[in-house]
């Protein structure tokens, strides 16, 4: 399973990116071989200059093998907190789609 991290408005860093590959592969360690690749958008949707409620946004993109990517959304008041949650959601949305596909 390939990790891509795309900063984008977020200021990159070794530490942000240690944590988002560390919780990919804590929520999905047993679902790896089964996914190709992950995406991770992260963005301030608000810009650096300015602090709001749910300003921080991480968008998950993976890549089932022969299925159609699935997409997940997750806003919050940390990138931290915000990129775990997005790792626990998208582990449901597959965990759910791998269900159906056995069903």
């Amino acid at each position: 399973m390939q990790i891509q991290v795309n900063y984008g408005s977020i200021p990159s860093s070794a530490a942000l990116g240690v944590h988002v590959e560390n919780e990919l592969n804590n929520q999905l360690s047993h679902l790896a071989n089964r996914i190709t690749r992950i995406e991770v958008h992260l963005g301030d949707t608000n810009s650096a200059a300015k602090r709001g409620p749910d300003d921080m946004r991480c968008m998950l993109e993976a890549r089932p093998m022969k299925m159609d990517p699935i997409a997940i959304e997750q806003r919050g008041d940390d990138i931290y907190d915000t990129v775990s949650e997005a790792a626990k959601k998208l582990r449901r949305a597959l965990t759910k789609r791998f269900e159906k596909q056995i069903a």
